[in-house]
This record gives structure tokens, sequence and C-alpha cells, in this order.
């Protein structure tokens, strides 16, 4: 998507010229590892919120080319817990004028967001987290089997299937987004600010001072740094082992699937812990389809025959109209799980090396937001009260922030 440009040097306007390919600089402010969604956000607000522009985003292959393009692609921020709702809810808010903000399109569709309940504790946990919602400001209904039927008129809701339909949580407000749309956004405006954004740049160590990252080493040669941000999703745990940090970290492959291209037949985002699917249909008109994470860990990104097969009985179950559809592709994506299914933010031993990891299945939801926070975070050296709650400490203190039950169906 990019071609050479000498840093510096005005895009030409051509689609080819998003951005320019730098040479890495012997030093910068900021180094961020992760030329994802989340790296390149907090490039962007750096820049923009906080006038940071001597910044180096490092990727070790191409451009979003990690889980930024393995993903389902889902928005919302009916999430549990206080701590959760605030992240996701600033991040929904974010998305809801990316476009205008990033002068670029990103296909944002609020389409809303049906979690299925199909047991009576699964009403129970329902109805509770769309009460704790409304407490914090986000749009949450609880709908019945008759309702949810008319805002999705495709999905089973007769009593004489496996599990049947009692009843869904509904999030008018969530969405869906054109993944690489949206990076390549946040990447033109970094770009424009005056970061480089080098590819192609894997780092293989560090030189440490005391409590200090003095240098990154890279592929592409060792690199000066002020402050080391590390957003490199399911391998961040790999660049902490380098500097003796344990986290807890696991990383699991979440494999997911796009049918054959169809006319418009699925209105909104379907989730169903029970039956283990969560379906919506893309702009263009494939179905794509997510379920669990693999039961090992591992940094794989095929998919494999049994997952798919899961996928598609549970997706029939639940939409007997897929059952003639025909499937395009699978992959997988690295997904970065703790133990309370909340994400880790903040600073690290280290006294210049901050961390955003953990992200699960709730990475590209948001993205936005995080890097607004995350940014912050990094400009100000302390922790923004959005993330705080998220410290590495809190599995030493015990202040967990358990979002098993409304992280989605992947934990």
């Amino acid at each position: 998507m990019n071609s050479p440009v000498p840093p510096g040097a005005a895009l030409p306007d051509h689609p080819d010229f998003l951005w320019r390919t730098p040479e890495p600089k012997p030093s910068y402010d900021v180094v961020i590892v992760g030329g994802g969604g989340h790296g390149l956000a907090t490039a962007h607000y750096l820049a923009q919120n906080h006038g940071i522009t001597n910044v180096a985003v490092l990727e070790r292959g191409w451009l979003a080319g990690g889980n930024m393009a393995r993903n389902t692609t889902l928005i919302r921020s009916n999430y549990l817990w206080d701590e959760s709702a605030a992240i996701y809810e600033h991040s929904l808010k974010l998305w809801e004028g990316l476009e205008d903000d990033l002068g670029y399109p990103i296909l944002f569709s609020q389409r809303g967001v049906l979690n299925l309940a199909h047991t009576e504790q699964d009403v129970r946990d329902s109805v509770r987290r769309v009460e704790a919602n409304r407490l914090n400001g986000i749009d949450a209904e609880w709908l019945g089997p008759d309702e949810v039927a008319k805002i999705c008129p495709i999905v089973n809701v007769s009593d004489d299937i496996r599990y049947p339909v009692q009843g869904a949580t509904y999030q008018p407000r969530a969405g869906i987004a054109k993944h690489d749309y949206v990076a390549w956004g946040f990447a033109r405006r970094a770009d424009e600010a005056g970061i480089d954004i080098i590819q192609d740049c894997e780092v293989t160590d560090f030189v440490v001072d005391g409590d200090r990252v003095t240098t990154v080493r890279t592929s592409r040669g060792d690199i000066a740094c002020g402050t080391v941000a590390l957003c490199a999703a399911g391998h961040t745990s790999v660049l902490l082992d380098r500097l003796g940090v344990r986290t807890p970290l696991q990383s699991h492959p979440l494999q997911a699937l796009v049918s054959e291209l169809l006319e418009p037949v699925h209105p909104t985002i379907v989730m169903s812990n029970a039956v283990h699917v969560y379906v919506s249909q893309a702009h263009k008109g494939e179905l794509v389809m997510g379920a669990g994470v693999d039961g090992y860990n591992g940094y794989g990104q095929r998919g494999a025959f049994h997952v798919i097969e899961r996928q598609m009985a549970a997706a029939v179950e639940l939409f007997p109209v897929f059952a003639r559809a025909h499937l395009l592709r699978s992959w997988a994506g690295i997904v970065d799980v703790t133990p309370d299914a909340s994400p880790i933010v903040g600073h690290t031993p280290y006294a210049n090396v901050l961390v955003n990891a953990g992200w699960g299945t709730g990475g590209f939801k948001a993205t936005p937001g995080i890097g607004w926070a995350f940014a912050d975070t990094v400009a100000h050296g302390r922790p923004h009260p959005l993330v705080a709650p998220f410290a590495l400490d809190r599995f030493v203190t015990g202040a967990l922030v358990d979002e098993h039950g409304a992280a989605g169906v992947a934990h």
C-alpha cells in the first residue's frame, strides 16, 4: 500500500502513497513497538493531542498485518464492570467521529449487537449487565425472543432447538468498521504529522542501563529511545521476556472465517456463548464468523478444519438460512489473554517502558480509545484515569477486573 518516498517529501495524490517509507533515525523521543491498530492510534494521538512527533512506529512485518488484519471487526461497549465500560464507551464515542477525525473513510456501521441468552442463568446475567450498562450511561436493552426476531428475523427463536433463545441484550450503537481502512487512516494522519512508520523492522533486543532502556535493537539497526511503548499484542510477552519481566499473558490462536459474498441478509451482529459463535455480515456481503480461542498456546495464523466445523454447526443452528452458504477462507489471529480477561496497560518495572497488551478479543473495538488514553499515559508519564485500573500490579494486589462474562465468547 505504500511506495518509497523520500522522508519529508510531499505525498503524491495517489492511493499507493498513503505514508512514507523512511529509514530509521538514530534516536526518537518515543519508540512504539507494533504497527497495528493500537500502535498507530497511539502515534496519531501523541501528535494530535500532545504535539509529540519525534516518534517511530516499528513493525516487524507489514503495517497492520497482525491482529489488525485478522479480527472480526466488531465494536461495542456493553461490558459489565465500570472500569471496562469506561474505556470501551470512550472508544465507541471516538469511533462515532473517527472518520471526520482521520479524514478517511472507515465504513463505520452502527447496526447494533445482540448477545443471546439461552438459559435461566444467561438471562439473569444478561439482565444484570443491561442494568450495569445503564448505570454507566451506555445504551442497553433487554429483549424477549419475539423482539430478537424483529431485529434479526433470520435468528432461529423456535423452542425445538438444543439451546432455545430466551432473550438477548441489545446495544443499538454497536457496529463494525473496515479494519484495514482504520489502520490506513491512522497511519496516514501519523505520517502527515511527521511520525516515522518503519516496516520490516523487528525488535531483537534492548540495551538496559539501570532501570531504563536506552536503546532498542532491531533488524534495521540500533535506535536510541526516550520512552518505549509496547503495543505488540500476542507477542508482548516475548518482548518483555527479553527484559526479564514476567507477565500473566497467554497467547492463543483465535480462528475466524468468512463465507462467499451474499446479498444482505444479516442486519445486525449476533453473539452466543452457548452455541459458541458470533456472526455479522461485512460490507461486501460475506458472513464473518468467530468462536473461541484454541485450547493451546501458540502463534499459528492458520485455520483448522475441526474448529471451522464447530463454528459452522453452531451458526447453522442459530441461522438455518446459512445452511447452503459456502466457506470462502479462514484464518487465525493471536490473542493475548490475561487471568481476568482485562488488558494490562501502564508502567513496567523499567522507568521508561510502558505496556499495552492483554486485550484478548477486545483489541479492535478498543483501538481509538486505548490509543487516546495510552498516548496520554506516554506523554505525561502517569496512567490516564481510564487505564489506571489495568495496571500490571493488580495481579499482586488482587484488584482484578474480571470480565470473563462480558468480554466475549473467546474467553
